[in-house]
């Protein structure tokens, strides 16, 4: 009797298992690893899996095979918004994230990250690469759900051979080149978390400029003919091209260093891999024919590869054409690893777990927005309307050549509505009120970089584009350096400053106030190193050049807590000149 009650229940929980939909996976006692690779500025045809005989990227094409494709996956148009997005679940419009630099980066505190909510459900999280979404607590990566953090926090670097980047807030030297060292920390996170659910999340900065890459890739394509080329009228600028593909070549075998991690510690059963771009390419070259790259919310800015592993789980080279994006990730993620998401505001994604796992999927026809800069393009599964209200078959003309819409005025009328609706949701800000936040009680580090800064005077910023800049042409006493600071808690900080000083200069009085708090000291010791990066570059660069900047401690500070311009003066100089500043950096001591 006893045997027959047994098998009766087995057989029971045999039919109703198989009556689950696969989209709900049975989870192990141990919940699914999930490791996040990001490319930065790496186009959807920067791929040979996409079509492209100009490089080879046999790693990365893999996840693919042995995974699942999203034929039709989009990011938005330019890096921040889409991080952002990846994070959160949520629009980047929503997010206070309206610009790449200069504070507009920032996700508003009050939003929840994936991070956030697989280590509050028992996961180790770290996050190695370019952040781009707040560099100072509680912006910071490590509040916002990640445990450890290397990388550097700001929009782009300066230069990729063993840079200044920082570890948990604490400066730190690069040890290599830099794609290469954060493949390093995350495999040994993993090794080191190999018993325990971990979220790896690896935010990669090539290939963003400026186009350094090690000669062992470099010299595979230098002189190298490209025979897929940019379809539209266009000049492609060939030797970016080729260094950007040496650069993609660089982190497809990192992610085979990944993947060949996970193969060896046989984690490859019980790990999620996914592999995006952020953003389309940084330059004209081949792109499967789309119109627009990174910048442009037509479909060559915002289409991204998007690759999903999970072995034994995801069906082996299942190829998904329904529409999706980055704001999907994070309601897709809670429900693959079975957490609880404990969210206080409306998610925009949707679930992909259906159309990954399931043979034949319910779901329903639905929309992808993007918007940057002021232009917003809407994408249905058939059908995409740009920002001037053209509407284009994307389907037969992924070139955006031929305006549909008279033909189709009833799809291009129900788009503009609904372009018209979403925009009267937003209100992006003119000018962003958010101070640049100090001393918060939990951190110990509060870096104030020259990007955040704003000069006085004669002092000019080394590039126009804010985020590896450091100020200069310290001419005059009347000079001066301000940041818009918000001190969180009342505190006494030890000051250091990242200076270069010509010997002429030497002996200038730096004075450091915020509100009521101020001391002076002196800088006796000349250092003024010459401009690097060039000699690494392989293509010339827009962004700015680097130094070798100078740590000096200036001393200690007691701040209260409280919002005032944090300002730098130089009240005397010996010789004709001041200083040149990439950072402060503050260290919380009581």
């Amino acid at each position: 009797m006893k045997r027959f009650f047994l098998i009766l229940t087995l057989l029971t929980c045999i039919f109703s298992c198989q009556e689950k939909s696969k989209s709900v996976i049975q989870l192990d006692s141990k919940k699914p690893n999930i490791i996040l690779i990001m490319a930065d500025d790496q186009g959807w045809g920067d791929l040979s899996v996409n079509g492209n005989t100009n490089l080879s990227t046999p790693n990365i094409d893999a996840l693919a095979t042995n995974g699942a494709t999203f034929e039709n996956f989009f990011v938005q148009p330019v890096c921040s918004p889409t991080r952002a997005e990846l994070l959160t679940g949520r629009y980047s419009t929503r997010l206070g994230v309206y610009r790449t630099s200069a504070g507009g980066e920032r996700m508003n505190l009050s939003e929840t990250t994936i991070a956030e909510i697989l280590k509050d459900t028992g996961y180790q999280t770290a996050a190695y690469g370019k952040w781009h979404n707040g560099m100072q607590p509680p912006y910071h990566p490590n509040s916002r759900g990640f445990d450890d953090y290397y990388g550097f926090t700001s929009g782009h670097w300066g230069n990729y051979f063993s840079p200044m980047l920082e570890h948990n807030g604490k400066i730190v030297k690069g040890n290599g080149f830099l794609v290469d060292d954060l493949t390093n920390h995350g495999l040994d996170f993993i090794e080191k978390n190999q018993e325990q659910p971990f979220f790896l999340y690896l935010p990669l900065n090539t290939p963003h400029s400026p186009m350094q890459v090690p000669d062992k890739y470099w010299d595979d394509f230098k002189d190298k003919h490209l025979e897929m080329k940019y379809h539209g009228e266009e000049a492609e600028n060939e030797n970016f091209t080729r260094a950007a593909l040496a650069m993609v070549e660089n982190i497809d075998y990192n992610v085979g260093r990944v993947t060949g991690k996970l193969k060896e510690l046989k984690l490859e059963e019980n790990t999620i891999v996914i592999y995006l771009s952020d953003n389309g390419p940084n330059g004209w070259r081949y792109n499967g024919g789309m119109r627009g790259r990174k910048g442009s919310t037509d479909e060559g800015g915002v289409r991204s590869p998007f690759f999903i592993q999970w072995k034994n789980k995801i069906q082996a080279g299942k190829e998904i054409s329904q529409i999706a994006g980055t704001i999907d990730l994070l309601p897709t993620l809670v429900n693959l690893t079975g957490v609880e998401a404990k969210t206080e505001k409306a998610i925009d994604g949707k679930d992909l777990s259906p159309l990954i796992l399931d043979e034949k999927p319910k779901w329903e026809n639905r929309f992808i927005i993007n918007h940057w800069n002021g232009k917003t393009s809407i994408r249905s599964q058939n059908y995409r309307l740009d920002d001037e209200n053209r509407l284009y078959d994307m389907i037969n003309d992924h070139g955006q050549t031929d305006d549909v819409s008279k033909e189709f005025p009833q799809v291009t009328d129900s788009l503009i509505k609904y372009k018209s609706k979403w925009l009267a949701t937003i209100h992006p800000p003119e000018k962003d009120e958010r101070p640049f936040t100090l001393g918060h009680p939990d951190y110990e580090y509060t870096q104030m970089p020259a990007r955040d800064g704003i000069p006085h005077g004669n002092i000019e910023r080394s590039n126009r584009y804010p985020n590896n800049t450091f100020f200069t042409n310290w001419k005059s006493i009347k000079d001066s350096i301000t940041w818009d600071v918000e001190v969180l808690a009342d505190g006494e900080f030890e000051v250091e400053l990242y200076y270069t000083m010509k010997p002429e200069n030497s002996g200038v009085a730096v004075q450091l106030s915020h509100g009521h708090s101020k001391f002076i000291t002196r800088i006796i010791e000349p250092h003024d190193p010459p401009l690097t990066g060039m000699e690494n570059d392989r293509d010339p660069r827009m962004e700015s050049y680097v130094k070798d900047f100078r740590p000096k401690i200036l001393g200690n500070i007691k701040l209260q807590k409280g919002r005032n311009p944090l300002t730098l003066k130089i009240p005397h100089m010996d010789g004709n000149g001041g200083i040149d500043v990439r950072l402060l950096m503050f260290k919380r001591i009581k």
